[in-house]
């Protein structure tokens, strides 16, 4: 490991959180919040690409292409019109469902965003992860500090999600 590596894993040790009864693998940043809605109500919304715009907490989503399915389900692809600084169009992948409890998909990168829908009294535990074990290129997502930068905007997500299903 060389000094630039140590620096990065040291800044990278607050990325990952965690929930009391879970180890954050490595290169996992999570969040978790509680949600007023049933898991079922917040999986409909996850499970419909055309609604993503309304939760993005990063600000580059934009919308779904018109060929994407209304309802995602395991091994679909749906692709999104996004921005970060010039416009761009990116496919997902549909990796892990498990309605209405998980949904999760990936891109070319290789990166997975997750949804964990845990219900409890007063409605739904939402964690998003972003799981970045297996992508392609973890020295420039470091460089970049995307790991930093997802944790905010999952953070941002999940208060649209609350505010979405406020009473």
């Amino acid at each position: 490991m060389t000094p630039l590596d140590n620096e990065m894993s040291e800044q990278m040790s607050d990325v990952n959180s965690q929930r009391a009864d879970e180890p954050t693998p490595d290169r996992v940043v999570r969040v978790s919040k509680m949600i007023s809605a049933t898991p079922q109500q917040i999986f409909d919304l996850l499970a419909d690409p055309s609604r993503h715009q309304s939760i993005d907490g990063s600000g580059t989503v934009r919308d779904a292409l018109s060929d994407a399915p209304q309802r995602l389900s395991l091994g679909s692809r749906f692709g999104m019109k996004m921005r970060l600084g010039l416009p761009y169009r990116i496919t997902n992948e549909v990796v892990e469902f498990d309605e209405p409890t998980l949904i999760a998909w990936r891109h070319f990168g290789g990166h997975i965003w997750r949804y964990r829908l845990e219900e409890v009294a007063d409605g739904t535990v939402v964690t998003e992860e972003f799981d970045w074990r297996r992508a392609k290129s973890p020295p420039m997502l470091r460089a970049t500090r995307t790991p930093e930068r997802n944790r905010k905007a999952i953070e941002g997500t999940l208060d649209r999600l609350a505010a979405l299903f406020a009473d």
